[in-house]
């Protein structure tokens, strides 16, 4: 919750700041964010291999924290175009470092039958972060006549706390693992172990993803239909709004209906804020559309990390969380950069009629097979 927040107090301005800052183009915008999220993706299926080798996930979390921490002390002081791209490649490389291990540690405490609900639980108060860092950062800007920097400065804080109560509060005990394996690497045998079920979620989701571009297209929206700079991260304050209040439920639902009709629902709801976010011309109708996001992140999100874990062995959790994240950042990469590109060729309704697009595609998809129920899996 405390790194949402401070994420979410820096990511709900740089867009703009930015464009109309530092001049950057939106197209470059679209590049830096999918390139972000390509970093994030390419460690994470290191990261989470990595936790499984040692038998410890806390140590590789805390790395991740700290490094997003220190590195988001680059964003009040840069200047120009590169320096925004490297501190946000290598922030994004602090969360690919945490994620899989986290959402591994996330399942070995968590019980089988209530996985569904822990995931739910975990998105709810991470998002609940993203609410309210917008919140300062919007009351911030207004009391200091849109001090970009200094909103940037105030966001360190909640970072660093973050890992005070990660060091303090979170305890954690040695998993299980092969002390033969003496080099870490990610064995042919291991992702053939990995069932049927599990590369049809990898592949499902990899198409959401690719549906689903940077929530900075979400605030450029806003300033395209002529918010105001220091009022912008409203726009993320209804989405994560709606997502933190959906979590929760439409995790513990999970647990209990049939996933692919749950699933199903959430790829309906993004296409219609996809088709809401095309036409919208008001404030009213861009707010509805990123409510409709939130909504579509909330059905399906802690369905599919709890869909991960339970089709995955449990001595390759945390490769197996690799896997899913990095199949998830390079589609949202490809996303990313093509949004920017046709944003700029056509506008905010090119870009989010094209999301419609894939979203369409990604229904028909799910209508061919059903996503695994909760099932016991090999150990």
């Amino acid at each position: 919750m405390l790194t949402a927040m401070s994420s979410a107090m820096i990511y709900g301005l740089l867009p703009v700041y930015m464009v109309t800052v530092l001049g950057i183009s939106i197209a470059s915008v679209g590049v830096i964010e999918g390139m972000a999220e390509a970093a994030n993706s390419l460690i994470k299926i290191v990261s989470g291999a990595v936790s499984d080798w040692i038998g410890r996930r806390k140590p590789l979390v805390v790395f991740g924290y700290t490094l997003s921490a220190v590195i988001k002390t680059i964003f009040p002081v840069a200047g120009t175009a590169p320096a925004v791209l490297a501190a946000r490649v290598i922030d994004r490389l602090g969360k690919g470092i945490r994620d899989a291990p986290r959402d591994a540690f996330l399942a070995d405490l968590t019980a089988k039958e209530i996985r569904g609900e822990g995931f739910g639980l975990r998105l709810a108060l991470a998002i609940s972060g993203f609410v309210v860092g917008p919140l300062i950062a919007i009351a911030l800007m207004k009391l200091s006549g849109d001090n970009f920097r200094l909103v940037f400065w105030i966001a360190l804080i909640p970072a660093y706390l973050s890992i005070v109560v990660l060091l303090i509060t979170v305890k954690e005990l040695p998993l299980n693992h092969d002390e033969s394996q003496r080099w870490l690497s990610i064995h042919r045998s291991d992702v053939i172990a990995l069932p049927a079920a599990f590369w049809w979620v990898i592949a499902i989701a990899s198409l959401l993803s690719l549906a689903r571009f940077s929530q900075a297209f979400l605030v450029l929206k806003a300033h395209d239909i002529g918010v105001d700079a220091a009022f912008v991260p409203m726009v993320l304050v209804v989405m994560h709004l709606v997502f933190s209040a959906a979590a929760y439920p439409f995790g513990v639902l999970a647990d209990h209906l049939d996933r692919r009709l749950q699933l199903g629902i959430g790829t309906v709801i993004l296409i219609g804020a996809d088709v809401v976010l095309a036409n919208a011309s008001t404030v009213w109708l861009t707010a509805l559309g990123a409510a409709l996001w939130g909504l579509q992140m909330g059905v399906t999100q802690g369905l599919l990390g709890a869909t991960v874990a339970d089709v995955a062995p449990d001595r390759l959790r945390g490769t197996a969380f690799g896997i899913y994240d990095f199949a998830i950042g390079i589609g949202t990469f490809i996303a990313s950069a093509g949004a920017g590109a046709l944003w700029m060729a056509g506008g905010p309704s090119m870009a989010f009629g094209f999301s419609a697009g894939i979203a369409t595609v990604a229904a028909f998809m799910m209508m061919l097979r059903p996503l695994p129920q909760t099932i016991t899996t090999a150990s």
